[in-house]
């Protein structure tokens, strides 16, 4: 019971349906995980694998048309499957923060950086001007912008992308969540500027005691910040356990591939040719049976088109959702990062 004192948030059996003119399109099927205080979840894939649509189910800010289903979605202890819109809006800014995937157009062009930080605290803070105004001054000096009261009165357009970002961090933080759900925070920005986002988000992390769900096809990034990481393919978990595991030996053929994607430093040769994961995602519209990944598998037999998606998981805690033995995966597909 202690354990579960801290966990922030629980998720167990996520789906979600779309109906669209080809029919019922499933973009997250059957997603399951927790994370604590001070703990970091990574949820890492390709591009339309379900990983923003994930968060932004936890968030209810799914398009109205999207119907949601969970076995369990606590928050804080409390089920919030079926909280109505005042009450999620409650929660969000406040008990859960979201950065979203693009600091370029997240902020409104036409109010000030002091007016979009200060909203936040006075819709749900209950407090004057003058106390938001101190804590977006504080937020955006914690944040490492200087001369953070002149900024107050700046445009998003003055600014660059690195602190843009970092002023989204803030507005994050205005309210003190216990869960920040990053979504590609640094995917607009250079390799430097992206380097200070995640130790920024490591260090405001310790600070503030916070959960973190952090979401993004960069497994680089992931190798440097996760506690857990969750590989999603097609809406579905493939493999999931702590960060060392995962990267030591991947399970699942999907995660193999990612890693052989990534140049090791120290290891690939310049103008070595990097792996890839050849074909395309799935449709994921209609009924679907089988390994959705067996199209783009070398190890693929038919087996894998009955084949049920039930994870088989070791004594670690290490689990993945494929019909091979640990043994037989490929020596070399592990230990990239």
């Amino acid at each position: 019971m202690s354990e579960k004192k801290d966990v922030v948030l629980e998720v167990d059996n996520l789906r979600i349906d779309i109906p669209v003119s080809a029919g019922l399109l499933h973009p997250v099927r059957g997603i399951s995980f927790d994370v604590s205080r001070g703990e970091t979840l990574c949820i890492v894939g390709e591009s339309g694998c379900g990983k923003s649509l994930t968060s932004l189910a936890i968030m209810g800010l799914l398009p109205k048309n999207a119907d949601r289903q969970a076995d369990r979605l606590n928050f804080l202890g409390k089920d919030i499957r079926d909280f109505d819109e005042r009450q999620m809006a409650k929660l969000r800014g406040v008990k859960m923060g979201m950065i979203f995937q693009e600091p370029m157009t997240s902020l409104n062009p036409s109010y000030t950086i002091g007016n979009q930080l200060e909203e936040v605290y006075l819709r749900h803070m209950s407090s004057n001007r003058l106390e938001a105004r101190e804590r977006a001054i504080f937020l955006l000096d914690k944040v490492g912008i200087s001369s953070a009261g002149s900024r107050l009165g700046q445009y998003p357009h003055q600014l660059s992308g690195g602190l843009r970002q970092r002023v989204m961090i803030a507005m994050a933080l205005m309210c003190g969540p216990d869960l920040i759900i990053a979504d590609e925070p640094t995917t607009a920005l250079d390799v430097t500027i992206q380097a200070q986002i995640l130790h920024l988000l490591a260090e405001l992390q310790s600070d503030f005691d916070m959960a973190m769900v952090l979401i993004t096809h960069d497994l680089g990034i992931v190798a440097r910040v996760a506690d857990k990481v969750q590989v999603m393919y097609a809406g579905r978990t493939v493999e999931e356990g702590n960060c060392e595991a995962v990267f030591d030996k991947p399970l699942h053929p999907y995660t193999s591939g990612l890693l052989r994607c990534i140049p090791v430093p120290g290891k690939t040769q310049p103008g070595e040719k990097l792996g890839t994961v050849p074909g395309v995602v799935p449709n994921l519209v209609g009924d679907l049976n089988g390994c959705m990944f067996r199209n783009r598998c070398e190890f693929a037999t038919d087996e894998c088109k009955e084949l049920a998606e039930t994870p088989t998981v070791l004594e670690n805690g290490h689990a993945y959702t494929c019909r091979l033995k640990p043994d037989e995966m490929e020596p070399s597909t592990g230990g990239r990062l």
